[in-house]
C-alpha cells in the first residue's frame, strides 16, 4: 500500500542531490513557473539512502527523526542554492516520504500534471537509470527525462529569421 503524498496537481520533481536531479530540478521549477502550479519537491529516503547526519561516529546509528531532519535540511540547502531567486508563482512544496524513490515518484505520478526526473541518479553508470526506466514505464502521468546538457539547450535563444 502506497502512502499519499497529499499532491493534487502541479508539477512532481525526484531529487535525490545528484547532478542529474539538480538540472531536472531547475526544469521542472521553470515548467512549474510556465504553467503557473505548483512544484512538488519529491526527496525520497531510507536509512540507507539518507544523507548521514554531521557528528555521528561512523558506529553511532542516528534516529529516524534524526534522519529525517537532516534530510529535510540537506534537501531545503540543495533547492535554494539550485532554484534562481524567483521560483513558480505557486510556491514550491517539499515531500519527504520514507520510501524507497521509485514508489514515491509513481504514486506522486497518479494526480500530477508531470513528472521530471533526472537521467540517473546516483552511483547509476547507465544512460538510464533504473527509477527513470520505470517511471517512464510506469508512471500515471507524462514523464520528462532530464539530461544535464539540456538546461544549456535551453537557454540557448532560437535563430532569428
Amino acid at each position: 500500500m502506497r502512502a499519499d503524498l497529499g499532491i493534487d496537481g502541479g508539477v512532481v520533481v525526484g531529487i535525490d542531490g545528484s547532478e542529474p536531479s539538480l538540472h531536472a530540478l531547475l526544469l521542472a521549477s521553470d515548467e512549474a513557473r510556465r504553467r503557473e502550479v505548483t512544484l512538488h519537491v519529491v526527496r525520497a529516503w531510507t536509512l540507507r539512502t539518507a544523507p548521514r547526519p554531521p557528528g555521528f561516529r561512523p558506529s553511532a546509528v542516528p534516529s529516524v527523526e534524526e534522519f529525517h531532519h537532516w534530510v529535510e535540511n540537506r534537501t531545503q540547502a540543495l533547492i535554494s542554492q539550485t532554484l534562481p531567486t524567483q521560483g513558480p508563482a505557486s510556491g514550491i512544496q517539499l515531500h519527504l516520504p520514507r520510501s524507497q524513490a521509485v514508489g514515491a515518484l509513481l504514486t506522486a505520478s497518479e494526480t500530477a500534471e508531470l513528472l521530471v526526473v533526472g537521467h540517473r541518479g546516483r552511483g547509476s553508470r547507465l544512460m538510464l537509470g533504473s527509477v527513470a526506466a520505470i517511471c517512464v514505464r510506469r508512471a500515471g502521468c507524462p514523464v520528462l527525462v532530464t539530461r544535464p546538457h539540456h538546461r544549456r539547450a535551453l537557454q540557448r535563444k532560437p535563430p532569428t529569421p
